[in-house]
């Protein structure tokens, strides 16, 4: 079975994690992960990056060091991941949906201002499956009324708008460090911003809110989410090979979208001139003129021995946030279609040129057997 993700761990993880043992630096102290959070700012272009336990708390701690809190909303698009509507409403806040474009999946930027209303404090692009959102237009809205942009760049690293890191372009941005991300630690995240304000914050926020002046005395509520030093190690040795990867990435997409492009019925991923994609996840759509929906296109697939995941299930109808009272009059088709025709293919870091042709010849014995019908 050709599986949809394997990481690919770098040669100097083994090493560096276990100076981390050796030298009884475990916890959440020690060199890595000062030298992962330093490394991680230089490569994104930023002042400041500070390691958390997640992409979720990534985005949670981003959140509450703005000070968005319970009758406030923020943007963000239904076609995402549950993450990114969860940390909204740990704070409190209304998560307000907005729809997606039919070619990229990434928010439809023209139809966020209609949903700005003065409650609004930010906007949440979401940079999909590695692609960039139009974020000129964002920032411009974001400018025009006073609101925070967070970026959710979980599965975006590497990636550029305009010939900028996504991460750095809105106040804050935030990473995941999963075992399927472009480099992984495991479990962890990474919260990133320029703003030496929003930074203190962030960094007081992540370690219980220890208060400066004396420790164990706590003016604030705090949370726990630090990043251990054996998983910023990891990173560490991650990062060093980052542009190998994200080469890797593209390589991957290139090698898919040659042996793709002329069957009928499969909308491939795409790019733009503002933007480079890095594919987090080499996806795409199964439209009706392929001849038989996606899900029985993923059953086939894996009986000829391809594992497939299916896109995110829109935020709008999760049963989880429609019970909270959110999403009711959330108008978004689109994310609602591409979640019944979007699927990944094999994408990891692992992937060789035999498992794509292998891939790729399933599909077409597929599309063969339809025909044949």
């Amino acid at each position: 079975m050709i599986p949809v993700n394997e990481p690919h761990i770098s040669k100097n993880a083994l090493k560096y994690v276990s100076d981390c043992v050796k030298t009884g630096w475990i916890s959440s102290s020690g060199k890595y992960i000062k030298e992962f959070e330093k490394k991680f700012a230089k490569f994104i272009g930023v002042k400041h990056a500070i390691t958390t336990t997640s992409g979720t708390t990534a985005l949670h701690l981003a959140l509450v060091s703005l000070g968005i809190k319970k009758g406030d909303e923020v943007i963000i698009p239904s076609h995402t991941m549950m993450a990114s509507a969860a940390a909204v409403i740990y704070t409190g806040a209304t998560p307000v949906f907005v729809d997606v474009q039919r070619d990229t999946w990434n928010m439809e930027v023209k139809k966020i201002e209609k949903l700005i209303s003065k409650k609004t404090k930010a906007i949440m692009p979401v940079h999909i499956y590695g692609l960039p959102v139009d974020m000129d237009p964002v920032m411009a809205l974001a400018k025009k009324y006073n609101l925070y942009v967070i970026e959710d760049a979980a599965e975006s690293l590497g990636a550029k708008y305009n010939k900028k890191m996504t991460g750095s372009i809105g106040d804050v941005g935030c990473f995941s460090f999963y075992a399927n991300k472009i480099i992984t630690t495991g479990e962890g995240g990474m919260v990133v911003t320029n703003s030496d304000k929003l930074a203190g914050v962030a960094r007081e926020l992540k370690d219980l809110a220890h208060s400066p002046k004396r420790r164990f005395l706590h003016n604030k509520i705090g949370y726990n989410y630090r990043m251990t030093n054996m998983q910023a190690a990891l990173g560490v040795a991650q990062l060093e090979e980052v542009k190998k990867y994200i080469e890797k990435k593209k390589w991957m997409a290139s090698e898919y979208n040659k042996k793709l492009s002329k069957i009928e019925g499969i909308s491939l991923p795409t790019e733009s001139k503002k933007s480079t994609n890095v594919y987090w996840m080499y996806a795409i759509l199964i439209e009706d003129s392929f001849g038989i929906k996606r899900d029985e296109f993923m059953k086939r697939l894996f009986e000829k021995g391809v594992d497939t995941r299916t896109f995110f299930i829109s935020m709008h109808t999760q049963p989880a946030i429609t019970k909270l009272g959110f999403g009711k009059h959330a108008k978004c088709s689109i994310s609602e279609e591409i979640e019944q025709k979007g699927l990944y293919l094999p994408s990891g870091l692992a992937i060789t040129k035999k498992q794509i042709n292998t891939v790729c010849k399933a599909i077409y014995e597929i599309k063969k057997e339809i025909s044949k019908k």
